[in-house]
């Protein structure tokens, strides 16, 4: 499931004809569903009320048949439920839920603090477990705690650390599903570890990413490693050279002319000068060598 950008407007709006064509071009590529106003969709520029917009649209765009996962982050309990209703009256699936971040937390205020959504939780959480973005990590220990909550059904575990992702599958995979986060780093060693999915936003890029799920349930590991080799370059590529991941995946979707890019919203910046055309020069590459390249 595609972890999927939110496009703005000349005016700083979201541009919703924009997301809907990512998300439906997406959806015609293989995914199963997508993760809308997470951390790519730079969910911490968007006020309440385009959060709700956003869940409206990524319900609508994804079809009956997928899954609208929305990100409902927020540093007190109060603020991830009210998102969770929002979500809730739009149809969305499941609310993707990280710590609070900015606050550093204890183990128990961790756990407190999804015991207190989970009760009040109108969806299924998705927790999110982002370390270098939240401040807070959601280690093996706190998710054994918190896999058994009523409302907690699975993990987006992308905090990019094996030990942490291979614990946390160990100790709660039998009872929540573990979904990959950084699939174009670990995707493949994730699913032979058995991972339940993945969410990554390098597919907004490069297509592609979505085929080693299909690629490994057939067994074709060699053509999957193929694919992950290449993600791995994409994704060095993209926080090098002077570049951000946010900034430079709107850049490249521009570059190779896919719905969903644009400029970012402040204090992002949009690439310009030597950053954005090094990004230009390495797509080239990177991607001339790839099998079915965008």
């Amino acid at each position: 499931m595609p972890a999927i950008t939110t496009p703005f407007t000349g005016k700083d709006e979201v541009d919703h004809d924009e997301m809907s064509a990512n998300i439906r071009r997406l959806m015609k590529d293989g995914a199963t569903g997508v993760v809308a106003a997470g951390c790519t969709g730079e969910f911490w520029s968007l006020r309440p009320e385009e959060r709700r917009e956003i869940y409206a649209t990524a319900r609508k765009a994804v079809g009956k048949d997928g899954t609208a996962i929305v990100g409902a982050a927020g540093i007190t309990p109060r603020d991830v439920i009210a998102a969770m209703e929002d979500a809730a009256a739009e149809g969305a699936d499941a609310a993707l839920v990280m710590p609070p971040f900015f606050a550093h937390l204890s183990e128990a205020e961790v756990i407190a603090h999804f015991e207190t959504v989970s009760e009040a939780a109108p969806l299924p959480v998705m927790l999110y477990n982002i370390p270098g973005n939240a401040g807070n990590a959601l280690t093996p220990a706190i998710v054994d705690r918190l896999a058994d909550l009523e409302n907690v059904v699975a993990i987006k575990e992308s905090s990019g650390d094996w030990l942490n992702f291979q614990g946390t599958l160990s100790i709660a995979g039998d009872r929540i599903r573990v979904f990959c986060g950084p699939s174009s780093t670990i995707g493949v060693p994730a699913m032979l570890a058995g991972c339940d999915g993945l969410v990554d936003c390098f597919p907004n890029v490069w297509p592609s990413l979505i085929d080693i799920w299909p690629m490994m349930q057939r067994g074709e590991t060699e053509a999957a490693w193929e694919v992950q080799v290449r993600a791995q370059e994409l994704t060095r590529l993209f926080i090098s050279g002077g570049r951000t991941l946010y900034p430079a995946t709107k850049a490249a979707m521009d570059y190779l002319g896919l719905p969903g890019g644009g400029a970012p919203r402040a204090p992002l910046q949009p690439l310009k000068g030597e950053p954005l055309a090094g990004l230009h020069r390495g797509l080239d590459r990177i991607l001339r060598r790839a099998p079915n390249a965008a």
